[in-house]
């Protein structure tokens, strides 16, 4: 699948492999790779045998944020206003448009995995930010860029960064938008860790997590983000018992201990 030029999938294996392909502009954001951010995730969350998605860039970079040219209309004052941002029709989940960009990745229902180089700034940074884990190369430099334009993050930054960093990490990068390298967004949270070929060992989890009983994993989704949303422990010890239960005696988890126990691979049914 191709969309606008801007984002390629390929799927093989369960894995569905998404890249941003804009590489001369180092795969910024446009009005195109918008669009086909949103239409790939949209896509995403219903195709038929994808049990894992890996999220990278080609090129120098995995995200260098908002397309200069955005810049440059708000400068001459072409592009005047955020009134638009309010009123403007939203998500289920209370998204605009830039904002599912990024919340798109955690609406998936299988595990999302990013693979950062180069850069990811700003709205890339964002993006990023989306995937249930993210692995970088230790020289990778993200930034919460937009003070640097006279803006705030507004692609879902604050309700994803807080789960990650400390709140005073998250000001002070976001009072200052100072650069800082995937060694430093592991320490800070916004990092599972540093790897010299990202893409690859995504490539390799992703393939690990598509060989499990995607029942299991697709609740194991929900579970940690019905936690991380702030529900009560009540209510997340009894999701944790409906998950279980529905998964106790299913033909995919019998699979599960039956190809275990005869050291094979297992050969599950499509969530």
């Amino acid at each position: 699948m191709s969309t606008q030029d801007r984002v390629s999938v390929t799927i093989e294996g369960g894995v569905a492999d998404v890249r941003l392909i804009r590489t001369d502009k180092m795969n910024a954001l446009d009005d195109a790779m918008f669009s086909a951010l949103i239409e790939t995730g949209e896509r995403l969350k219903t195709q038929a045998g994808v049990r894992a998605v890996v999220l990278s860039g080609d090129g120098r970079a995995f995200c260098a944020g908002l397309d200069m040219g955005n810049f440059g209309k708000m400068a001459s004052g072409e592009r005047k206003g955020g009134a638009g941002l309010i009123t403007v029709t939203r998500t289920p989940g209370g998204a605009n448009r830039a904002q599912q960009a990024a919340m798109v990745w955690r609406e998936i229902p299988v595990p999302v995995i990013a693979a950062i180089h180069g850069v990811a700034f700003g709205g890339g940074f964002q993006v990023a930010l989306g995937a249930d884990i993210r692995y970088v190369t230790a020289d990778a430099r993200m930034s919460i860029m937009e003070i640097k334009w006279g803006l705030v993050p507004d692609m879902a930054g604050l309700v994803l960064m807080r789960h990650l960093a400390r709140d005073d990490v998250i000001r002070e990068l976001t009072y200052s938008g100072r650069q800082f390298s995937g060694e430093e967004a592991v320490g800070y949270g916004f990092a599972t860790r540093v790897c010299a070929d990202p893409r690859a060992e995504a490539l390799a989890l992703a393939a690990e997590i598509a060989s499990k009983n995607p029942h299991a994993i697709r609740g194991d989704k929900r579970l940690i983000d019905l936690a991380a949303s702030g529900a009560d422990q009540h209510t997340v010890l009894l999701a944790e018992s409906k998950e279980q239960g529905a998964l106790i005696g299913s033909p995919n988890q019998i699979e599960a201990v039956m190809s275990t126990m005869e050291k094979r691979p297992a050969k599950f049914a499509e969530a």
